[in-house]
Parts: C-alpha cells; structure tokens; sequence
C-alpha cells in the first residue's frame, strides 16, 4: 500500500484527485465504485470506453461478479474485454479463460455445512456455488433470486448443491441482515484451506486461499507489460483493499469502506458523483463533466 495522505472531503466536490502521466491500465470495481447509487452504469461510461481503447489503454472491471455478468454488461463495448471475476478467481479476455483459480472440494464443503448451520439457527441467508461458467442456488424465492440475477446472470436453480459436479472457484453467501455480524465470524472460524472476504454488506465470499483481487491485477500487469506507475485502481469496499496496492494510482471512492479510505492512495468523488469516469477522463486530458 502507499503511504500517502487522503484528500480532504472536500476535495472531492471541487478537484479531482491526481492523475498519472502515462496511463495504460484502468482497473475498477463494479458496485459502489463504477455503478452508481442505483446499480446502474453511467451513460458517460461509453464514449470514454472509446476513447480509451483508441489510447491503448486497457479498461478492466474487477468484480465479485461472474464473468459472464461483465461481459454481458460491458463486453458489447469491448468485445476483448479483460474481466477480473469472482474477486480474481477467475480471469477472461472474452469468451477466453485466462486463469481459473479453483476452491477444495472439501473447503466447499465445510462452507456449505456452515451456512446450513446458520440457517438452521435462523439466520436469513442464501447460498451462491460459482462454477468457472455458471454458478448454482437452491433457494428460488424471489427476494433471493433478486439479489443473485444481478451478479450472476448464468445461473442455474439445483436441489442440492452437494450434488453439483465441479469445479467451483467461489461460494458466496448472501445475509439478508448484516454478514458482518453472524455469517462472517462463523465462516471464519473454518479451518479448510480456504480464505473469506466480506465483499458488502451483505455478501461475503470464500476462495481458495492466496486468491484475490490484486494477484489477478498483477498478472494482467505481467501479461501486458503494465507497471503500477501505469496504472488506476478504484474500489470501496474491503474485497478491494489487496487491490489498491497493484497501483501507484489507487483510489478509495468518497463512499468508501473506513479501511479502503485509510489505505488508498488518493480520494476519488462518489459512485453516485461519477466518480471513476470524471477521474479517468482527467487522466487522459479530457474535460471534467461537472
């Protein structure tokens, strides 16, 4: 992580942070940082997708979402999209597999007990099973479904997820309360190779261990032979802190978790403020929207 000091807030209604001289990769998480209050992709997203790729400089998301769901949202625009998927589980140049980091078998397993366990005792909760290509439900009520179509656009309702063949390179639980306050320190307390991040309030995921975001970054880094002088990071929320340090140029989004703020290099303007494409256009000479 870099060491410097965060803007003041004020900072970020009236400048943009700092931007690098030498752009050629922007990395950016999805919810809470590039989607705005509603979820939704700005409008002004699409012309600046453009104007980087005619630049050379590679726009990548870097999601707990699947990567069938970024390419769905983004890859219309560039069809050789680099997605980071499943908090870097998995990482795709279109319909191409670059890496696909899987979770033990027996991991999966003591999560699935686990989250049983919780439900059991009353916990509200869901569980998502990632496969590489399609992840996998139980529950089909509605409230539930609505939470998972938004992250997993392929995605398949089973009778048992014990059932289900792998590989799986995530499981993901969604707490209809608060993850933080029961789900997490259970899942935490597992001792399978395996390691848990809370990715919202709400969602928390399990991976195989030495998987996160940032090592996906550095290894589209390596691939392209980006540096982090080169190179933008954005995220809000703590499946974003390992990320932040893959960039001189990282930056915690106004909305931001306390420790994506403390840890961030620089303080960008909210989700809700456009803040990722206000700041991106800044980097390569373009006017400010606001």
């Amino acid at each position: 992580m870099t060491g410097h000091d965060i803007a003041s807030p004020e900072r970020v209604t009236t400048n943009l942070p700092p931007v690098p001289t030498d752009l050629r990769l922007v990395v950016t998480d999805m919810d809470g940082t590039l989607l705005d209050e509603h979820k939704r992709i700005p409008e002004s997203l699409w012309p600046l997708l453009t104007d980087l790729d005619r630049r050379g400089i590679v726009f990548s998301p870097a999601s707990g979402r699947q990567a069938a769901t970024l390419l769905d949202q983004l890859g219309h625009a560039l069809p050789e999209l680099v997605v980071i998927a499943e908090n870097g589980a998995v990482v795709a140049r279109g319909s191409e597999k670059l890496s696909v980091t899987p979770l033990d078998a027996s991991a999966v397993r003591e999560v699935l007990d686990a989250a049983q366990e919780l439900a059991t005792a009353g916990l509200d909760l869901g569980v998502v099973l990632c496969g590489p290509d399609t992840a996998f439900v139980e529950r089909s009520d509605d409230p539930f479904l609505a939470q998972v179509r938004p992250y997993y656009h392929s995605h398949e309702i089973v009778e048992d997820l014990r059932r289900v063949d792998g590989p799986f390179v995530k499981v993901a639980v969604y707490d209809f309360v608060d993850v933080e306050k029961d789900t997490a320190p259970r899942m935490t307390s597992l001792e399978g190779a395996m390691q848990v991040v809370v990715s919202g309030r709400n969602w928390l995921d399990v991976m195989a261990p030495g998987v996160d975001k940032a090592v996906a970054v550095r290894a589209v880094q390596q691939r392209l032979g980006i540096t982090p002088a080169q190179t933008m990071v954005f995220g809000d929320y703590l499946n974003d802190l390992a990320m932040l340090g893959t960039a001189e140029y990282s930056y915690a989004m106004a909305n931001a978790h306390p420790e994506i703020l403390s840890a961030a290099a620089y303080l960008a303007p909210s989700n809700a403020e456009n803040g990722v494409v206000r700041t991106v256009r800044a980097a390569i000479g373009l006017p400010d929207l606001r």
